[in-house]
């Protein structure tokens, strides 16, 4: 009896005695029977474990993990991490460092405190108590498992599912936050580029030639819209044409009987036009240096003369007070605007060849519809100084004018409002040249009357360099169309050209 106390108060099966042959033979064949008693067992297991997920447990072991379904539901294909899931096939095939001691590993030995015990005892005293105390701890195990196998799947298939737990575990909050903050960033422009304004903030212009030739003031100068040739006039009453590159002298175009006040190339760098005092036009063949077409109307000296975009029509413009539209296949004036009230001293096409600009002693710059001469815009500034020089940008949308007060200004012509104001050289006597730079920079570039070339930025109207080379008044200036290039010319006194280069 004392023996039988013992193992009793051990919670352990008392074993069988000699006398009790049946029992033993029982015990033989639940261990002969080891299989088949797991599958029973994995059986029964399965089946109460389904009635107490449908049931609320009387354990304070914790309910399954909201979202994470049944415990013998496999998860979606489609996830890469599934396959390290617990599923229902390893449901109880718990670490042998479980919480659940009294079960077997994966290989079938069993732990060393119960190898003597059946796998389900008789009776429902304290074996059956353990059988479930083991259940709630099998089930305990099986959540840290899940939990654990649930890390893993957040770990490997982060891009997929970038959130799986709900916001109220297991600081999902910081998760979203960091999944904010990358939308954030990754919505968030990239810093704008800083190497073009460096490089645009300052020109560096050197003098490269000096193309001495001509025997007078020169008046004009122009680069071909090709850029390969420059051409210069002069009070000498001829045309030089330079190459735009290396200053090398071609040619002179000579047939005038006056002084020449300006030049313009048609668009496709064959043709010149010039503007003399002996009042006429005369259009020009490059190669061959001939004059092709003398246009005369003007009743005095022809200051002025452009082509329009296309080349087929040439605008003038006089001492006369007007302006002419030439045909320039016949040579015959198509229309007379009485443009001013004082000698014209600039006219220039838009972009399209719509219309025209002009500009005048009299204060005043008008814009005229080409096709029916009539006057779409008059603009004028306050103070009234007569206006020197004007031209479109080069986008047509504003014009550039030169008054006889020492100042350029940039205009926006729909509105008549002047934008910008540029000052600091020297013009109140001579009709100087300004232009737009576009192929660097954004510059305004000026002749002036202190024998110097000035540039200002044109957003910030401030002086960014200026040219000195000259010695005398600088009364005309071009830029290259593609290359960083700028062309001058200088009257009695100086008679030269030069060419000025920014080397990038």
């Amino acid at each position: 009896m004392e023996h039988d106390d013992a193992a009793l108060s051990a919670g352990t099966k008392r074993g069988p005695s000699p006398a009790e042959p049946e029992e033993r033979e029982e015990a033989t064949n639940v261990s002969g029977e080891e299989d088949t008693s797991k599958r029973r067992r994995q059986s029964q297991d399965e089946s109460e474990e389904e009635e107490e997920e449908d049931s609320e447990s009387e354990n304070d072991f914790e309910p399954p993990r909201p979202g994470a379904g049944k415990s013998h539901t496999a998860l979606p294909q489609h996830r890469p991490s599934a396959g390290k899931t617990v599923g229902a096939g390893k449901r109880y095939n718990l670490p042998r460092n479980s919480p659940m001691g009294s079960s077997t590993d994966e290989s079938g030995s069993e732990s060393s405190d119960q190898e003597q015990q059946p796998a389900f005892p008789r009776g429902g005293g304290k074996g059956g108590g353990k059988m479930f105390s083991s259940k709630m701890l099998a089930r305990k195990a099986l959540q840290a498992s899940r939990q654990s196998s649930d890390d893993e799947e957040s770990e490997e298939s982060d891009e997929e599912v970038p959130i799986r737990i709900p916001p109220e575990e297991n600081g999902s909050k910081e998760a979203v936050q960091q999944q904010q903050q990358l939308q954030t960033e990754a919505e968030r422009p990239p810093p704008p580029p800083a190497a073009a304004a460096a490089v645009a903030e300052t020109p560096d212009y050197v003098l490269k030639y000096s193309l001495v030739g001509h025997r007078k003031g020169v008046s004009s100068v122009k680069f071909s819209p090709d850029g390969n040739w420059l051409a210069s006039s002069s009070a000498d009453k001829t045309v030089k044409l330079w190459n735009a590159y290396n200053g090398k002298y071609d040619k002179t175009l000579e047939g005038h009987t006056g002084g020449l006040s300006d030049v313009t190339w048609s668009s496709d760098s064959r043709y010149l036009a010039t503007a003399s005092d002996d009042k006429t036009v005369r259009i020009w063949d490059r190669d061959s240096g001939r004059t092709l077409k003398v246009l005369k109307g003007h009743t005095n000296y022809v200051f002025c003369v452009c082509y329009n975009p296309k080349s087929t029509m040439l605008a003038s413009g006089s001492f006369d007070e007007t302006v002419r539209i030439w045909d320039v296949h016949t040579g015959r004036c198509i229309r007379t605007l009485p443009a001013h009230s004082d000698p014209v001293s600039a006219v220039h096409f838009n972009r399209d060849g719509t219309m025209i600009v002009t500009c005048s002693y009299d204060g005043l710059i008008r814009i005229w519809d080409i096709n029916t001469g009539q006057c779409l815009k008059t603009i004028v500034d306050d103070k009234n100084p007569p206006v020197s020089f004007v031209k479109f940008s080069p986008n047509s949308k504003f014009i550039l004018s030169a008054t006889l007060d020492d100042t350029l200004r940039l205009w926006n012509y729909h509105t008549g409002k002047c934008l910008k104001s540029y000052k600091g050289h020297s013009n109140a006597t001579y009709c100087c040249f300004g232009t737009f730079s576009v192929t660097g920079g954004k510059w305004i570039v000026s002749g002036s009357e202190d024998h110097c070339v000035y540039l200002w930025n044109l957003q910030n109207t401030n002086i960014v360099q200026k040219l000195q080379g000259h010695t005398d008044v600088v009364l005309c200036v071009d830029c290259h169309p593609t290359k960083n290039i700028i062309a001058s010319g200088s009257l009695e006194k100086d008679k030269s050209v030069k060419i000025w280069k920014h080397e990038t």
